[in-house]
């Protein structure tokens, strides 16, 4: 009786906290929206280091992009090497490994000739990326299905986001893409605990060092001495970001059904 007053507890709390991140992230949507459309700045492409080499314009910010296709291509053959793992689940990794390969290239593509036209290449791969990794803690933590059912739908908003603002330049939609989601995911993952916790928290750690990164881009290479810039060293933290993901897969595996079945127990604690 003590056990299952315990667990009903628990269920009810979960479902309290995951409300409250919901309900942070819808206020944040409205507040966003409030504001007038965000175009984007044209000093954002006048990046700290355009030295060029080999005749390559903007060498290291086009140069430091191999590191996503390298991470990208790693995951999925370490995806290929784990056989047994949850299909639904596997097919959204899969879909954030090859985006990492599409923002190596978008991106290289972006710092060739830095600007508007070149940019959407490389926030679409990066907003099916953020969808994918959305959709891969729902999935994990809240329940397998939810995350599969999330998935077409992020991605979808996600593509949206970015296509919207290349159309009517306003970056609002976007920007809620993007950081709507840091909202909540770390209190989904602090609240549902599964295999692989460390490698989440890991991962969102490089995220923010990233954003830190490209903001003292100019400071940065002032500061090493015109060696490297901020935004090198964001597509380096970044992508070792997308590594710490790509290790969770290897060490702790894709978690998708035990966690869905722990939480139908909780749920059904709930309801007694």
């Amino acid at each position: 009786m003590l056990d299952e007053f315990s667990v009903t507890v628990k269920a009810r709390c979960y479902r309290h906290r995951s409300a409250l991140a919901g309900l942070l992230l819808f206020v944040m949507s409205v507040l966003l929206f409030l504001t007038e459309p965000l175009p984007q700045s044209l000093d954002y492409h006048a990046f700290a280091d355009q030295r060029p080499f080999l005749q390559v314009p903007n060498a290291f910010n086009v140069l430091s992009n191999l590191p996503f296709a390298l991470v990208g291509i790693i995951g999925l053959a370490v995806l290929r090497k784990r056989p047994g793992m949850c299909r639904e689940l596997v097919a959204i990794y899969l879909c954030f490994m090859g985006g990492l390969v599409g923002v190596a290239l978008g991106s290289a593509w972006y710092h060739l000739n830095p600007g508007n036209n070149t940019l959407v290449w490389d926030r679409l791969p990066m907003a099916l990326c953020f969808a994918a990794f959305t959709s891969i803690v729902v999935a994990e933590r809240l329940g397998l299905g939810m995350g599969r059912t999330l998935f077409p739908w992020l991605v979808s908003l996600a593509m949206l986001s970015v296509l919207y603002w290349h159309w009517r330049d306003d970056l609002r939609l976007y920007l809620l893409v993007q950081f709507g989601p840091m909202l909540a995911l770390p209190l989904i993952i602090q609240l549902y605990r599964a295999p692989g916790t460390l490698w989440l928290w890991l991962t969102l750690a490089f995220y923010v060092l990233a954003k830190v990164l490209e903001i003292w881009d100019a400071r940065i290479y002032e500061l090493s001495g015109t060696l490297l810039s901020g935004h090198t060293l964001k597509h380096l933290a970044a992508a070792a970001g997308a590594l710490m993901l790509v290790l969770k897969v290897y060490w702790a595996g894709v978690d998708g059904t035990s966690r869905t079945g722990r939480r139908k127990t909780l749920l059904k604690g709930s309801d007694k």
